[in-house]
Protein backbone atom coordinates (compact mmCIF):
# COMPACT_ATOMS: atom_id res chain seq x y z
CA UNK A 1 0.00 0.00 0.00
CA UNK A 2 1.37 3.32 -0.97
CA UNK A 3 1.53 6.12 1.80
CA UNK A 4 0.49 9.41 0.70
CA UNK A 5 3.09 11.55 -0.28
CA UNK A 6 2.92 14.09 2.52
CA UNK A 7 2.52 11.71 5.12
CA UNK A 8 6.45 9.75 3.33
CA UNK A 9 7.95 13.61 4.46
CA UNK A 10 7.05 13.06 8.05
CA UNK A 11 10.16 12.88 10.35
CA UNK A 12 10.81 12.49 13.88
CA UNK A 13 13.90 14.16 15.94
CA UNK A 14 15.12 14.06 19.72
CA UNK A 15 13.41 16.74 21.42
CA UNK A 16 16.11 19.12 23.75
CA UNK A 17 13.47 20.46 25.75
CA UNK A 18 11.49 17.36 27.61
CA UNK A 19 8.44 19.76 28.78
CA UNK A 20 8.09 20.77 25.09
CA UNK A 21 6.19 18.06 22.99
CA UNK A 22 6.96 18.35 19.33
CA UNK A 23 4.63 17.23 17.11
CA UNK A 24 6.07 17.27 13.47
CA UNK A 25 2.69 16.88 11.08
CA UNK A 26 2.98 16.77 7.51
CA UNK A 27 4.17 19.33 4.76
CA UNK A 28 0.86 20.29 3.61
CA UNK A 29 0.43 23.66 3.32
CA UNK A 30 -3.54 23.21 3.52
CA UNK A 31 -4.44 25.72 6.44
CA UNK A 32 -7.46 24.04 7.12
CA UNK A 33 -5.90 20.75 7.66
CA UNK A 34 -4.07 22.41 10.49
CA UNK A 35 -0.66 20.57 11.65
CA UNK A 36 -2.50 18.15 14.48
CA UNK A 37 -6.00 18.51 13.61
CA UNK A 38 -8.37 21.16 15.88
CA UNK A 39 -6.11 19.64 18.97
CA UNK A 40 -6.16 21.23 22.62
CA UNK A 41 -3.25 22.97 24.64
CA UNK A 42 -3.90 20.58 27.41
CA UNK A 43 0.10 19.86 26.81
CA UNK A 44 1.16 23.17 26.98
CA UNK A 45 -0.98 23.35 30.74
CA UNK A 46 0.82 20.72 32.17
CA UNK A 47 4.38 22.63 31.49
CA UNK A 48 3.00 26.32 32.73
CA UNK A 49 0.50 24.31 35.35
CA UNK A 50 3.08 25.71 38.39
CA UNK A 51 3.23 29.37 36.33
CA UNK A 52 -0.08 30.40 35.47
CA UNK A 53 -1.04 31.71 38.28
CA UNK A 54 -5.02 33.09 37.74
CA UNK A 55 -5.26 32.53 33.92
CA UNK A 56 -8.40 31.71 33.30
CA UNK A 57 -8.30 29.19 30.54
CA UNK A 58 -11.37 27.35 31.23
CA UNK A 59 -13.70 25.95 27.85
CA UNK A 60 -10.29 24.95 25.42
CA UNK A 61 -11.34 21.42 24.62
CA UNK A 62 -9.68 18.38 25.56
CA UNK A 63 -7.61 16.71 23.36
CA UNK A 64 -8.81 13.11 22.74
CA UNK A 65 -6.46 10.39 23.51
CA UNK A 66 -6.37 7.30 21.52
CA UNK A 67 -7.45 3.70 22.73
CA UNK A 68 -8.36 0.66 22.23
CA UNK A 69 -12.12 1.60 22.14
CA UNK A 70 -11.57 4.67 19.70
CA UNK A 71 -9.60 1.96 17.80
CA UNK A 72 -12.73 -0.20 17.83
CA UNK A 73 -14.66 3.16 17.35
CA UNK A 74 -12.92 3.70 14.18
CA UNK A 75 -12.94 0.30 12.82
CA UNK A 76 -16.99 0.62 13.01
CA UNK A 77 -16.44 3.72 11.34
CA UNK A 78 -14.95 2.42 9.03
CA UNK A 79 -17.08 -0.44 8.49
CA UNK A 80 -20.05 1.74 7.86
CA UNK A 81 -18.60 3.99 5.73
CA UNK A 82 -17.58 1.56 3.17
CA UNK A 83 -21.15 -0.01 3.19
CA UNK A 84 -23.52 2.96 2.11
CA UNK A 85 -26.21 1.00 1.63
CA UNK A 86 -26.33 -0.61 5.05
CA UNK A 87 -26.93 3.59 6.03
CA UNK A 88 -29.50 3.53 3.55
CA UNK A 89 -31.23 0.80 4.91
CA UNK A 90 -31.36 2.41 8.14
CA UNK A 91 -32.53 5.70 6.89
CA UNK A 92 -35.35 3.51 4.89
CA UNK A 93 -36.32 1.78 8.16
CA UNK A 94 -36.94 5.42 9.65
CA UNK A 95 -39.15 6.76 6.91
CA UNK A 96 -40.83 3.73 6.50
CA UNK A 97 -42.88 4.14 9.39
CA UNK A 98 -45.63 6.26 10.35
CA UNK A 99 -44.89 10.02 11.40
CA UNK A 100 -46.40 8.91 14.84
CA UNK A 101 -44.24 6.01 15.32
CA UNK A 102 -41.33 7.81 14.51
CA UNK A 103 -38.73 7.62 17.86
CA UNK A 104 -36.72 10.83 18.93
CA UNK A 105 -33.68 8.54 17.38
CA UNK A 106 -35.63 8.02 13.86
CA UNK A 107 -35.69 11.61 13.63
CA UNK A 108 -31.74 12.00 14.57
CA UNK A 109 -31.41 9.15 11.97
CA UNK A 110 -33.52 11.38 9.05
CA UNK A 111 -31.71 14.63 9.75
CA UNK A 112 -28.13 13.61 9.51
CA UNK A 113 -29.74 12.06 5.82
CA UNK A 114 -31.47 14.99 4.62
CA UNK A 115 -29.26 17.82 5.83
CA UNK A 116 -27.15 16.71 2.69
CA UNK A 117 -29.78 17.19 0.38
CA UNK A 118 -29.97 20.12 -1.88
CA UNK A 119 -33.59 20.64 -0.85
CA UNK A 120 -33.03 21.14 2.82
CA UNK A 121 -30.03 23.11 2.49
CA UNK A 122 -31.03 26.62 3.53
CA UNK A 123 -33.41 25.49 6.23
CA UNK A 124 -32.55 25.85 10.03
CA UNK A 125 -31.95 22.84 12.01
CA UNK A 126 -35.36 23.36 13.93
CA UNK A 127 -37.37 23.09 10.49
CA UNK A 128 -35.31 19.99 9.34
CA UNK A 129 -36.10 18.43 12.08
CA UNK A 130 -40.22 19.20 12.19
CA UNK A 131 -39.92 18.08 8.79
CA UNK A 132 -38.30 14.81 9.22
CA UNK A 133 -41.24 14.00 11.96
CA UNK A 134 -44.22 14.50 9.63
CA UNK A 135 -42.36 13.18 6.62
CA UNK A 136 -44.32 10.26 4.44
CA UNK A 137 -42.28 7.74 2.41
CA UNK A 138 -43.57 6.87 -0.95
CA UNK A 139 -42.01 4.18 -3.97
CA UNK A 140 -43.19 4.70 -7.65
CA UNK A 141 -41.10 1.27 -9.09
CA UNK A 142 -42.25 1.68 -12.93
CA UNK A 143 -40.55 3.89 -15.12
CA UNK A 144 -42.49 6.59 -17.43
CA UNK A 145 -45.49 6.70 -14.35
CA UNK A 146 -47.19 10.01 -14.24
CA UNK A 147 -46.98 11.14 -10.55
CA UNK A 148 -48.87 14.77 -11.24
CA UNK A 149 -51.22 16.01 -14.55
CA UNK A 150 -51.07 19.35 -15.65
CA UNK A 151 -53.75 20.93 -13.60
CA UNK A 152 -53.61 18.92 -11.17
CA UNK A 153 -54.62 20.29 -7.50
CA UNK A 154 -51.10 19.91 -5.18
CA UNK A 155 -51.62 19.02 -1.93
CA UNK A 156 -47.90 18.11 -1.09
CA UNK A 157 -44.12 19.10 -1.15
CA UNK A 158 -42.04 16.20 -2.53
CA UNK A 159 -38.04 15.72 -2.25
CA UNK A 160 -36.34 13.05 -4.37
CA UNK A 161 -34.05 10.81 -2.40
CA UNK A 162 -33.48 8.13 -5.48
CA UNK A 163 -34.04 8.24 -9.14
CA UNK A 164 -34.95 11.09 -11.69
CA UNK A 165 -38.33 12.38 -12.49
CA UNK A 166 -39.14 14.65 -15.60
CA UNK A 167 -41.39 17.77 -15.81
CA UNK A 168 -42.56 18.37 -19.11
CA UNK A 169 -44.00 22.04 -19.65
CA UNK A 170 -47.22 22.78 -21.63
CA UNK A 171 -44.69 25.02 -23.99
CA UNK A 172 -42.90 21.20 -24.84
CA UNK A 173 -39.80 22.50 -22.20
CA UNK A 174 -38.88 19.18 -20.33
CA UNK A 175 -36.40 20.07 -17.06
CA UNK A 176 -35.20 16.91 -15.08
CA UNK A 177 -35.03 16.44 -11.03
CA UNK A 178 -32.45 14.14 -9.47
CA UNK A 179 -31.69 13.18 -5.73
CA UNK A 180 -32.40 15.80 -3.12
CA UNK A 181 -34.51 18.04 -5.75
CA UNK A 182 -37.93 19.47 -4.57
CA UNK A 183 -41.18 19.85 -6.25
CA UNK A 184 -44.68 20.31 -5.53
CA UNK A 185 -46.31 22.81 -3.77
CA UNK A 186 -44.86 26.31 -2.45
CA UNK A 187 -45.43 27.17 1.56
CA UNK A 188 -48.97 28.67 1.45
CA UNK A 189 -52.98 27.50 2.24
CA UNK A 190 -53.80 28.98 -0.96
CA UNK A 191 -54.78 26.85 -3.70
CA UNK A 192 -52.11 25.80 -6.04
CA UNK A 193 -52.08 23.08 -9.37
CA UNK A 194 -49.06 21.76 -11.39
CA UNK A 195 -47.74 23.24 -13.76
CA UNK A 196 -46.99 20.69 -16.40
CA UNK A 197 -46.36 16.98 -16.52
CA UNK A 198 -43.91 14.72 -13.69
CA UNK A 199 -43.35 11.43 -14.79
CA UNK A 200 -40.65 9.02 -13.70
CA UNK A 201 -37.59 8.35 -15.61
CA UNK A 202 -36.06 5.68 -14.15
CA UNK A 203 -37.17 2.66 -12.27
CA UNK A 204 -37.53 2.55 -8.41
CA UNK A 205 -38.13 6.36 -7.93
CA UNK A 206 -38.50 7.43 -3.89
CA UNK A 207 -39.42 10.32 -2.53
CA UNK A 208 -40.59 11.60 0.97
CA UNK A 209 -43.28 13.93 0.75
CA UNK A 210 -45.12 16.52 3.28
CA UNK A 211 -48.37 17.95 3.65
CA UNK A 212 -49.51 21.24 2.73
CA UNK A 213 -50.87 22.28 5.85
CA UNK A 214 -47.40 20.71 7.80
CA UNK A 215 -45.48 22.17 5.25
CA UNK A 216 -46.88 25.98 5.59
CA UNK A 217 -47.07 25.66 9.58
CA UNK A 218 -43.39 24.62 9.90
CA UNK A 219 -41.64 26.76 7.62
CA UNK A 220 -44.15 29.53 8.77
CA UNK A 221 -44.01 29.78 12.47
CA UNK A 222 -40.14 29.92 12.11
CA UNK A 223 -39.94 32.98 13.13
CA UNK A 224 -40.78 32.62 16.87
CA UNK A 225 -37.59 29.92 16.89
CA UNK A 226 -35.22 32.89 15.51
CA UNK A 227 -34.10 36.04 16.83
CA UNK A 228 -32.53 38.69 14.15
CA UNK A 229 -30.01 41.13 15.37
CA UNK A 230 -30.34 45.03 13.06
CA UNK A 231 -28.12 47.63 13.00
CA UNK A 232 -28.74 50.78 10.78
CA UNK A 233 -32.14 48.84 9.45
CA UNK A 234 -30.20 46.07 8.42
CA UNK A 235 -29.71 42.69 9.54
CA UNK A 236 -27.07 42.17 10.26
CA UNK A 237 -27.46 38.43 12.76
CA UNK A 238 -29.79 35.77 13.04
CA UNK A 239 -29.86 34.00 15.30
CA UNK A 240 -31.64 30.27 15.84
CA UNK A 241 -33.48 29.14 19.48
CA UNK A 242 -31.91 25.54 20.01
CA UNK A 243 -32.53 23.04 22.84
CA UNK A 244 -29.94 20.57 23.13
CA UNK A 245 -32.37 18.25 26.36
CA UNK A 246 -35.76 18.24 26.93
CA UNK A 247 -34.91 19.27 30.64
CA UNK A 248 -34.27 23.01 29.15
CA UNK A 249 -31.39 23.16 31.05
CA UNK A 250 -29.49 23.18 27.78
CA UNK A 251 -31.20 25.81 25.76
CA UNK A 252 -30.06 29.17 24.04
CA UNK A 253 -29.20 31.17 20.76
CA UNK A 254 -27.15 29.82 17.88
CA UNK A 255 -25.60 31.94 15.48
CA UNK A 256 -26.75 30.50 12.07
CA UNK A 257 -26.44 33.86 9.56
CA UNK A 258 -24.18 37.41 9.69
CA UNK A 259 -22.15 39.39 7.91
CA UNK A 260 -18.23 38.71 7.72
CA UNK A 261 -18.04 41.85 10.33
CA UNK A 262 -20.51 40.45 12.94
CA UNK A 263 -19.05 36.90 12.78
CA UNK A 264 -15.69 38.35 13.60
CA UNK A 265 -17.30 40.87 16.63
CA UNK A 266 -19.15 37.81 17.80
CA UNK A 267 -15.23 35.98 18.97
CA UNK A 268 -15.47 38.38 21.71
CA UNK A 269 -19.06 38.25 22.38
CA UNK A 270 -20.93 35.93 24.90
CA UNK A 271 -21.47 32.62 23.73
CA UNK A 272 -24.58 30.37 24.17
CA UNK A 273 -24.64 27.15 26.30
CA UNK A 274 -25.65 25.74 23.08
CA UNK A 275 -22.95 26.75 20.61
CA UNK A 276 -19.52 26.35 22.97
CA UNK A 277 -17.30 26.15 19.78
CA UNK A 278 -18.09 29.33 18.03
CA UNK A 279 -14.55 30.33 17.90
CA UNK A 280 -13.00 26.99 16.98
CA UNK A 281 -15.43 26.67 13.93
CA UNK A 282 -15.11 30.36 12.70
CA UNK A 283 -11.23 29.62 12.78
CA UNK A 284 -11.65 26.84 10.66
CA UNK A 285 -14.27 28.24 8.17
CA UNK A 286 -13.26 31.99 8.29
CA UNK A 287 -11.34 31.38 4.68
CA UNK A 288 -14.89 30.86 2.83
CA UNK A 289 -15.34 34.44 4.20
CA UNK A 290 -12.81 36.34 4.27
CA UNK A 291 -10.11 37.34 1.61
CA UNK A 292 -7.29 37.61 4.09
CA UNK A 293 -6.67 36.18 8.25
CA UNK A 294 -5.13 39.64 9.22
CA UNK A 295 -8.89 41.18 8.96
CA UNK A 296 -9.45 39.13 12.01
CA UNK A 297 -6.07 39.94 13.40
CA UNK A 298 -5.99 43.85 13.35
CA UNK A 299 -9.18 43.38 15.17
CA UNK A 300 -8.07 41.10 17.94
CA UNK A 301 -4.72 44.03 18.33
CA UNK A 302 -7.85 46.89 18.37
CA UNK A 303 -9.61 44.81 21.05
CA UNK A 304 -6.88 44.09 23.07
CA UNK A 305 -6.11 47.52 24.04
CA UNK A 306 -9.32 47.03 26.35
CA UNK A 307 -8.74 46.31 29.62
CA UNK A 308 -12.07 44.07 29.49
CA UNK A 309 -11.69 42.36 26.38
CA UNK A 310 -7.98 41.50 26.92
CA UNK A 311 -8.08 37.79 28.02
CA UNK A 312 -11.13 37.01 25.69
CA UNK A 313 -8.99 37.62 22.95
CA UNK A 314 -5.48 35.90 24.29
CA UNK A 315 -7.93 33.37 24.10
CA UNK A 316 -9.15 33.72 20.64
CA UNK A 317 -4.99 33.67 19.60
CA UNK A 318 -4.15 30.69 21.69
CA UNK A 319 -6.96 28.66 19.90
CA UNK A 320 -5.70 30.00 16.72
CA UNK A 321 -2.15 29.26 17.01
CA UNK A 322 -2.71 25.65 18.79
CA UNK A 323 -5.52 24.36 16.05
CA UNK A 324 -3.97 26.44 13.01
CA UNK A 325 -0.21 27.01 13.03
CA UNK A 326 0.09 26.96 9.50
CA UNK A 327 -2.10 30.27 9.19
CA UNK A 328 1.30 31.94 11.05
CA UNK A 329 3.90 30.19 9.70
CA UNK A 330 3.21 30.74 6.10
CA UNK A 331 1.98 34.14 5.55
CA UNK A 332 4.74 36.72 6.78
CA UNK A 333 2.11 39.91 7.75
CA UNK A 334 0.62 36.89 9.69
CA UNK A 335 4.27 36.52 11.50
CA UNK A 336 4.19 40.06 12.24
CA UNK A 337 0.37 40.22 13.59
CA UNK A 338 2.21 37.49 16.53
CA UNK A 339 5.49 39.45 17.14
CA UNK A 340 3.33 42.25 17.66
CA UNK A 341 0.59 40.33 19.82
CA UNK A 342 3.37 38.53 21.77
CA UNK A 343 4.91 42.20 22.75
CA UNK A 344 1.34 43.47 23.64
CA UNK A 345 1.54 40.31 26.30
CA UNK A 346 5.30 41.37 27.33
CA UNK A 347 4.23 45.17 27.50
CA UNK A 348 0.86 44.50 29.63
CA UNK A 349 3.00 41.25 31.78
CA UNK A 350 0.21 39.09 31.42
CA UNK A 351 3.42 36.52 31.59
CA UNK A 352 1.61 33.25 32.23
CA UNK A 353 -0.41 33.45 29.06
CA UNK A 354 2.95 34.91 27.18
CA UNK A 355 4.81 31.54 28.44
CA UNK A 356 1.57 29.60 27.04
CA UNK A 357 2.31 31.24 23.51
CA UNK A 358 5.22 30.63 22.96
CA UNK A 359 5.20 27.08 24.40
CA UNK A 360 2.13 26.27 22.18
CA UNK A 361 4.57 27.88 19.21
CA UNK A 362 7.36 25.69 19.95
CA UNK A 363 4.93 22.82 20.22
CA UNK A 364 3.43 23.77 16.73
CA UNK A 365 6.78 24.87 14.51
CA UNK A 366 8.04 22.08 11.65
CA UNK A 367 11.65 21.17 11.51
CA UNK A 368 12.74 22.43 8.40
CA UNK A 369 15.95 23.09 6.48
CA UNK A 370 17.23 26.47 5.18
CA UNK A 371 20.12 27.80 3.00
CA UNK A 372 21.36 31.02 2.88
CA UNK A 373 24.12 31.96 0.64
CA UNK A 374 26.40 34.89 1.43
CA UNK A 375 28.90 36.38 -1.47
CA UNK A 376 31.59 36.27 1.10
CA UNK A 377 33.23 35.34 4.16
CA UNK A 378 33.08 38.83 5.62
CA UNK A 379 29.17 39.84 4.35
CA UNK A 380 26.67 40.47 7.10
CA UNK A 381 24.00 37.66 8.10
CA UNK A 382 20.93 40.07 8.62
CA UNK A 383 19.74 38.36 11.45
CA UNK A 384 20.92 38.00 14.94
CA UNK A 385 20.95 34.67 17.62
CA UNK A 386 20.29 34.38 21.12
CA UNK A 387 20.97 31.59 24.04
CA UNK A 388 23.95 28.91 23.55
CA UNK A 389 25.29 27.07 26.48
CA UNK A 390 26.24 29.89 28.63
CA UNK A 391 22.74 31.21 28.28
CA UNK A 392 21.47 28.00 29.63
CA UNK A 393 18.93 27.38 26.73
CA UNK A 394 18.78 26.41 23.11
CA UNK A 395 19.87 29.29 20.04
CA UNK A 396 17.08 31.47 18.57
CA UNK A 397 17.02 34.25 16.15
CA UNK A 398 16.46 37.00 17.43
CA UNK A 399 15.59 39.46 14.80
CA UNK A 400 15.68 38.96 10.44
CA UNK A 401 16.43 42.35 9.06
CA UNK A 402 13.16 43.27 6.60
CA UNK A 403 13.70 42.25 2.99
CA UNK A 404 16.95 40.67 3.41
CA UNK A 405 18.34 37.68 1.81
CA UNK A 406 17.64 36.02 5.38
CA UNK A 407 13.82 36.85 5.44
CA UNK A 408 13.73 35.59 1.50
CA UNK A 409 14.98 32.25 2.35
CA UNK A 410 12.19 32.08 5.42
CA UNK A 411 14.41 32.59 8.46
CA UNK A 412 12.04 34.21 10.92
CA UNK A 413 12.25 35.30 14.32
CA UNK A 414 11.84 32.85 17.38
CA UNK A 415 13.31 30.12 15.11
CA UNK A 416 15.11 27.30 16.89
CA UNK A 417 18.96 26.61 15.37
Amino acid sequence: IQLPADLTKMHLTDNPHPQVTHVPSSQSGCSIASDSGSSSLSDIYQATESEMGDVDLTGLPEAPVDSEDEEEEEDEDIDRTSDPLLGRDVVRECLEKEPADKTDDDIEQLLEFMHQLPAFANMTMSVRRELCSVMIFEVVEQAGAIILEDGQELDSWYVILNGTVEITYPDGKSESLCMGNSFGITPSLDKQYMNGVVRTKVDDCQFVCIAQQDYWRILNHVEKNTHKVEEEGEIVMVKEHRELDRSGTRKGHIVIKATPERLIMHLIEEHSIVDPTYIEDFLLTYRTFLTSPLEVGNKLLEWFTVDSLRDKVTRVVLLWVNNHFNDFEGDPAMTRFLEEFEKNLEDTKMKGHLRLLNIACAAKAKWRQITLQKPSRDSPLFFSLLGGSDKGFGIFVETVEIGSKAAEAGLKRGDQV
